[in-house]
């Protein structure tokens, strides 16, 4: 039985590195296809998306699979439980790609003005939140919790990006009345990799869940450190 246990286990790692690295593309694709206003790599980003959707049913169907023949127990069952819970989050980061692909769809802007994408630093809130799922997808394969804790530092830069965006694109409307729109739809852009940052922290809980027995988001952590526990 434990031989059998172990191997099941070994697959569903498999499969979340799968899943991690699909959803990773997603992010990545859908960040440039703004970025760069390309409607084709936009609609590739729609295409795969039910291939993350198939990818969390198959998961979440051989986790009910393990608990229900193996009964694991102990650091098995909180490795099981961990892997359920990044699954759903994953799933989320893969709608979230979704979304932020559709602007660059649903945009009739040619292209986006170079000096306000800079301003907005959305190359670099992109490029931040792809490092916090490479980050946190290293933890979990090195089993270690300081690359896992190491997640949330940097996702208070996404945070800080995202708030100085708001005041930027305030701004830009206000010299610029006939973009109200574009600009609009380009605060959900922020929105959603801002929320990104945070099922990515979820994540790292998890591998820290895994890891260490703890479960962070019950462990007295104030507000102020983690604003985004409030949404």
């Amino acid at each position: 039985m434990v031989k059998f246990i172990e191997s099941e286990l070994v697959l569903l790692k498999k499969e979340i590195d799968e899943m991690w690295t699909l959803v990773y593309n997603q992010l990545d694709r859908a960040g440039e296809a703004v970025l760069t206003m390309d409607r084709e790599l936009a609609q590739q980003v729609l295409v795969r998306e039910r291939r993350v959707n198939a990818f969390e049913l198959k998961i979440d169907s051989d986790v009910e699979d393990i608990i229900a023949l193996y009964n694991p127990v102990a650091i098995d069952l909180r490795f099981v439980l961990a892997m359920l819970k990044i699954n759903t989050n994953l799933e989320r980061l893969g709608d979230f790609a979704e979304g932020i692909a559709r602007f660059a769809i649903n945009c009739t802007e040619p292209a986006l003005d170079g000096d306000l994408v800079k301003k907005l630093r959305l190359e670099e809130m992109v490029s931040e939140v792809l490092s916090m799922l490479e980050l946190a997808k290293t933890a979990l394969k090195d089993e270690s919790q300081e690359l896992a804790t190491a997640v949330f530092a940097k996702d208070n830069l996404v945070d800080e990006i995202n708030a100085h965006a708001t005041a930027v694109l305030s701004e830009y409307i206000s010299e610029h009345p006939d973009s109200v729109l574009a600009c609009l739809n380009l605060v959900s852009v922020f929105r959603k990799l801002e929320r990104s940052g945070d099922h990515i922290t979820n994540i790292a809980e998890e591998i820290v869940f895994f890891i260490d027995a703890k479960v962070l988001k019950h462990s007295g952590k104030t507000d102020e450190q983690y604003p985004n526990d409030k949404k």
